[in-house]
């Protein structure tokens, strides 16, 4: 194994991007510049209202901020390398550069799908057990719940990046994609990839599988607990507390499926490229609009804020 390792001669990537486009690379980059400075913008906007709102320190609020936060990584890992490539002839990574970008995306990519699941399941306690939701949900259980979906996410991708690291590349060095991902990177290596492929699956399983599962129960228990309501007002009340999650799951989890729940042999650059455009970039512009223009709460904490600026 060492004298593969030896023989690694690749020591960056060409990322292809998008091209084979030339004649769309003013118009994504006109969409990627300002798709990225409105997620920025709108997810600092949620973690100051959430910190700064004493009206928003709640469970839900406190992982909406996580939520903001992983989509700031998540975006800042992928969008400022693909402007590059953009506005330049070629897109060169060097391979630590590679590794670092793969670590920070599946770091913040599986935290999001954990937290999700761990929303759900507030939301489930809010509306199912709203007579114990504040002492269950307790801010020592809040905090350990945040902790424990950075340190889990933080393991799984330095498995699949140690994993990346240990493989040769040895012959083509172009990245069909606009960022460091595993399936293109799998492909290029000129050593076995099975144990990755295997480590790959797992993580699909467990991430986007039993996750989804999960939050498709709660859902499930929270859809129940509101048609059994008697008063309009209260199933409209209920629904409009948990309507904002469950769009979020929806545009994460389809574009997720696509980009990732298939074997490597059958993977798709163009296919994963639309995908990954929909969770890495469109995903966290949405994120804030969504929470933003359909909660009541953070209109008038934003509302607050806003006035007092304008005295």
């Amino acid at each position: 194994m060492l004298l593969n390792v030896n023989q690694t001669v690749v020591t960056e990537f060409m990322l292809q991007g998008f091209s084979e486009h030339p004649s769309l690379r003013l118009f994504l980059t006109g969409c990627f510049l300002s798709l990225y400075t409105m997620a920025l913008m709108g997810n600092i906007v949620i973690i100051a209202l959430v910190t700064s709102s004493t009206g928003l320190h709640s469970p839900m609020y406190f992982f909406l901020c996580n939520l903001a936060t992983m989509d700031i990584v998540c975006t800042s890992s992928v969008i400022p390398k693909a402007l590059v490539g953009l506005l330049s002839e070629e897109n060169t990574i060097s391979f630590n550069g590679c590794m670092a970008q793969l670590f920070f995306l599946a770091w913040s990519a599986s935290s999001e799908l954990l937290l999700l699941t761990v929303m759900a399941y507030d939301r489930y306690m809010a509306i199912c057990f709203p007579l114990h939701y504040s002492s269950r949900m307790s801010p020592q259980l809040c905090g350990t719940l945040a902790m424990s979906v950075w340190s889990i996410s933080a393991v799984n991708a330095s498995v699949h990046t140690g994993l990346m690291t240990r493989l040769s590349f040895c012959g083509p060095k172009v990245i069909t994609h606009f960022f460091c991902e595993i399936p293109p990177l799998l492909l290029l290596s000129c050593s076995p990839t099975y144990v990755n492929s295997i480590m790959t699956l797992l993580g699909d399983a467990f991430f986007g599988g039993i996750n989804f599962m999960l939050t498709l129960l709660s859902y499930g228990c929270i859809i129940a607990t509101i048609l059994r309501m008697r008063s309009a007002e209260g199933k409209r009340k209920a629904f409009s507390t948990c309507s904002s999650h469950l769009i979020v799951v929806s545009v994460y989890y389809s574009s997720v499926f696509c980009a990732y729940v298939s074997p490597a042999s059958s993977y798709s650059p163009e296919r994963s490229k639309v995908s990954s455009v929909l969770y890495s970039v469109l995903s966290p512009t949405l994120n804030p609009l969504i929470y933003t223009l359909r909660n009541k709460d953070v209109k008038l904490a934003l509302g607050r804020i806003l006035a007092s600026f304008s005295h």
